[in-house]
């Protein structure tokens, strides 16, 4: 009789913490954990705030009466960390130390590592990250951009287009590693992934902007109009970069990263708004023809995941300019919590040798 696995997963926010706990791969709950602004203030930076959490997620667990000694492992979201091809990492002093020195940039994903390893030492077992931000697969072709000073970096949603690539090869009834792809995660932020044969070999940096412009990113913007405005004398560089992420794409345009809200003004006749979200959708698009180009034309399928699939204005939008390339394959929302989990249970299965960093 195959053993059945308990596995804890733990992705936290900015303000919040949330949690899962699982039993091979059916969810036995979810809870995300609010944290009030009054109680982060007192930290200096996101890493100092680890004891704090974990203290708040051991009292959960016991309020909950859940007892570390019957969970196999733990796995925290994936932070930034040098790149590293895709795979179930085992958090290790090494990936600690580069996570609390923020060595390669701070974000609230840095802590799921840090707080996975925290809690595993409770019962002595494994801690996990699966698929971070910063898998890089990338054809070395893919990372020249034209400036030498400037390569081409690979950082975008990877846990979940992995998880949806494999979805979808079995869908096609065929094996991830025998599938070309391209895989578009549409959130706050945009990513355009191309995926051949288990790889990704191409993809823009959604996480400062680069690619389709998005909800709240500006995409690649003209270059020279960009430098001028920047030594302008008119913005600091925080602001410019504010710009290009957080305050660019939909907000900058429309006044919010809502696309329901969006799609609501269209359909009362907002024209600005339509020609808006159209340009979304319109360079989303260009941006899946240059991936069929990376495949030379060999693509089995298209597929589209992220927040804004569930919109099907902008499927229908996207469909329009690229159903001639390939089928289009349509997964709403995101399920990170369970493509960490079965990451882990990869590994726990033997299906996948973990991987060191």
């Amino acid at each position: 009789m195959e053993k059945n696995y308990h596995i804890l997963v733990i992705n936290p926010g900015s303000t919040t913490t949330k949690l899962s706990l699982f039993k091979d791969d059916t969810m036995l709950f979810t809870e995300t954990i609010a944290h009030s602004s009054d109680s982060l203030k007192m930290f200096n930076s996101i890493i100092e705030q680890y004891e704090f959490r974990e203290k708040v997620i051991l009292e959960f667990l016991k309020s909950r009466s859940i007892n570390l000694n019957t969970i196999d492992a733990v796995v925290g979201r994936g932070g930034l960390l040098e790149p590293l091809v895709s795979g179930t990492y085992r958090v290790n002093q090494r990936m600690i130390n580069h996570l609390q020195q923020s060595l390669f940039g701070e974000h609230a994903s840095n802590l799921g590592a840090i707080l996975a390893y925290q809690i595993s030492r409770h019962n002595k077992i494994s801690a996990y990250i699966v698929d971070p931000v910063v898998v890089d697969e990338m054809n070395e072709i893919a990372r020249i951009s034209g400036m030498p000073l400037l390569p081409r970096k690979s950082i975008f949603h990877a846990l979940n287009q992995k998880a949806v690539a494999r979805k979808a090869a079995y869908d096609l009834g065929k094996n991830y590693n025998d599938v070309n792809l391209i895989v578009v995660h549409m959130g706050g932020g945009i990513s355009v992934g191309v995926h051949q044969r288990g790889r990704v070999i191409d993809v823009n940096n959604a996480l400062d902007g680069e690619g389709p412009f998005s909800p709240e990113r500006s995409g690649t913007v003209p270059v020279g109009d960009l430098v001028q405005l920047c030594f302008s004398g008119k913005y600091s560089q925080s602001e410019i970069k504010s710009m290009i992420k957080g305050k660019g794409g939909l907000i900058a345009y429309l006044n919010t990263n809502d696309v329901k809200m969006v799609i609501e003004k269209v359909m009362k006749g907002d024209q600005k708004s339509k020609l808006v979200l159209e340009a979304m959708a319109y360079q989303i698009s260009k941006q899946i023809g240059e991936g069929a180009t990376v495949l030379k034309g060999n693509v089995d399928a298209i597929v589209l995941t992220g927040g804004i699939s569930h919109s099907l204005q902008v499927v229908e939008m996207i469909k329009d300019r690229v159903s001639f390339i390939s089928l289009v394959m349509v997964y709403p929302g995101e399920e990170e919590m369970l493509s960490l989990c079965q990451g882990a249970l990869r590994v726990l299965r033997g299906e996948e040798e973990e991987r060191i960093y």
